[in-house]
């Protein structure tokens, strides 16, 4: 559902907020290497988090990204706009052009209300909402997390 641009940006997020501390900056060659996605393209998705206010950053030798009070304040839904748009949950699950409950297609009301909670969670949750339940759960964001 989510564009692979979208889930690196979310990622990236979570990371800084479990590593956050406004002293303590984190510089994008970093993150690329501990979620595993490509340092160019994570570059670009962060400058554009960060023109968003959804991140903070500071330039320097001592530079890098960083949330600030604000940004912890922001949601997983504020990321997804400023990646994806909402465009994604409102296209119809099967690819058609026109679906709605008027007009519904064969998964519709099925999709429908996982669509509905699955937005409700993102705009209701903040980021630092996320990382408490990540430290306190364990859960995951990068492969390297996870032990064989």
């Amino acid at each position: 559902m989510l564009s692979n641009a979208c889930k690196y940006a979310i990622r990236s997020v979570l990371y800084l907020s479990i590593h956050n501390t406004e002293n303590k900056k984190v510089g994008v060659k970093k993150i690329a290497e501990e979620l595993e996605v490509p340092q160019p393209f994570l570059a670009k998705l962060l400058q554009q988090l960060t023109k968003n206010k959804l991140v903070s950053s500071s330039k320097g030798p001592t530079g890098g990204f960083y949330l600030n009070e604000t940004n912890l304040k922001n949601t997983v839904w504020d990321i997804i706009i400023c990646i994806d748009g909402s465009t994604k949950f409102d296209n119809c699950f099967m690819g058609l052009s026109s679906c709605s409950d008027s007009n519904p297609c064969p998964v519709h009301f099925t999709v429908a209300p996982f669509k509905q909670k699955l937005m409700a969670d993102f705009k209701d949750k903040n980021i630092k909402e996320f990382t408490e339940n990540i430290k306190l759960k364990g859960r995951y964001i990068s492969l390297k997390d996870f032990e064989v």
